[in-house]
């Protein structure tokens, strides 16, 4: 029998390049089912469920809707809170009072752990209630996924302005240093490996958080790639740490700011940046040196949208209402790759995401633990998209000297 009902959408945590699609894959595709009595949007994710904040899609147009789904970040708005039992429990009254029956969170682990207590709450009420979990994050640390929607179209954001960055090395020498968003998982960082083209082309050195961060090793590093080709290009993850697991980052200052979760705020500054072009200007005695932080420009870039991301976060979205409508079932949307280069859309247990983190494989780091494997880079490149450009050099011959002595 079918459960009849009212949908909820909302969308958690950082934004992406194409979380909406994910949403207008929802919103869609729900309304295709006469036991669906509207499709509401919760205005800041769980906030706005407990609040009250609903918009009712079922009466936005379709038309509208595919114009949001190719804007960048989240048209719902979005929320740091990571619910308790006790705003898990609010959470449920509200739906249940709005006769609720399907329950769609797009997000990262937290809003997995988020959608699995709800469940529970339902479960534990005798409330007949279908909850979905729709993988989003640019951090591609959700496990049992190959990858994640967000990431693909960050991942290219990454690997183009590497491109950039390479060539205005090559063109000014020195030593160039990136910083990467990246806490624990270093999927983002590796990505600036694809900016690789000839064979001294930047990033020359790549560290994750998945690896101990040595400064004596890293000076090291630079200095060898500097003598070798007079110049260097790095990329390197907010979340890099010690051997203790302690950020490189809070060694250099003396207020650590932290975010809603407790955890020190590690992007929105360039002290780290900062700190590495400090140690390698006065240690190696390099004058030419440069950081960057990228910051915030990696999650919603207007005009660096990967397709096959964009596609893969749309069918999330469908296939969640697909499972909890027509088939009557719970869990979380999971990407498994399947070919060279195809997906499948899996559903698994809440508890199998919820609240873990996905780290770099062994074999995507390199032994020396400052760069990347060939093995990333052909996991990585199908992720990007199609269009992606390359650099090219100019290959015309010298002209001999006829004022000074040939070298």
């Amino acid at each position: 029998m079918a459960l009849v009902g009212k949908v909820v959408v909302a969308q958690g945590g950082g934004p992406t390049a194409v979380i909406n699609q994910s949403l207008a894959g929802v919103v869609l595709e729900s309304r295709k089912f006469p036991q669906v009595t509207s499709v509401y949007g919760a205005i800041n994710g769980v906030r706005g469920i407990v609040h009250e904040e609903f918009v009712d899609l079922t009466q936005e147009t379709t038309h509208n809707l595919e114009q949001v789904a190719v804007t960048p970040s989240s048209a719902l708005f979005s929320t740091r809170d990571k619910p308790d039992k006790k705003y898990c429990q609010e959470i449920f009254r509200v739906l249940k009072a709005h006769d609720v029956r399907y329950f769609f969170y797009i997000g990262g682990n937290d809003s997995a752990d988020t959608v699995h207590i709800v469940n529970e709450q339902a479960e534990q009420a005798n409330y007949e209630f279908r909850a979905i979990h729709i993988p989003k994050t640019i951090d591609n640390d959700l496990v049992v996924n190959d990858h994640t929607p967000g990431y693909g179209s960050a991942a290219r954001f990454v690997a183009q302005a590497f491109i950039g960055a390479n060539l205005d090395n090559r063109a000014l020498p020195g030593v160039y240093i990136a910083i990467v968003m990246g806490r624990h998982a270093g999927f983002l960082t590796a990505a600036s490996s694809i900016a690789r083209k000839y064979p001294d082309d930047g990033p020359h050195l790549v560290y994750l958080p998945e690896r101990p961060f040595h400064t004596d090793k890293f000076l090291e590093d630079v200095k060898a790639v500097y003598d070798m080709f007079g110049r260097c290009v790095i990329a390197a993850s907010e979340g890099i740490q010690d051997a203790q697991g302690t950020p490189i980052l809070t060694k250099s200052m003396e207020v650590l700011e932290k975010d809603a979760h407790g955890n020190v705020q590690l992007s929105g500054t360039g002290a780290l940046g900062d700190l590495l072009a400090e140690m390698v200007r006065t240690q190696l005695n390099i004058k030419r040196v440069r950081s960057d932080t990228f910051g915030y420009l990696q999650r919603s870039f207007f005009g660096c949208v990967s397709d096959v991301d964009q596609h893969e976060a749309r069918e999330v979205g469908e296939k969640a209402a697909q499972f909890a409508i027509w088939h009557n079932r719970d869990g979380s949307i999971t990407i498994q790759r399947t070919g060279e280069y195809s997906v499948d859309y899996r559903l698994v247990p809440l508890q199998e995401v919820a609240g873990k983190t996905r780290h770099m494989p062994d074999e995507f780091i390199n032994e020396a633990g400052n760069n990347v494997t060939d093995a990333f880079r052909y996991y990585c490149r199908p992720l990007l998209g199609s269009g992606l450009q390359s650099a090219h050099r100019l290959r015309a011959p010298k002209v001999s000297k006829r004022l000074a002595k040939a070298e």
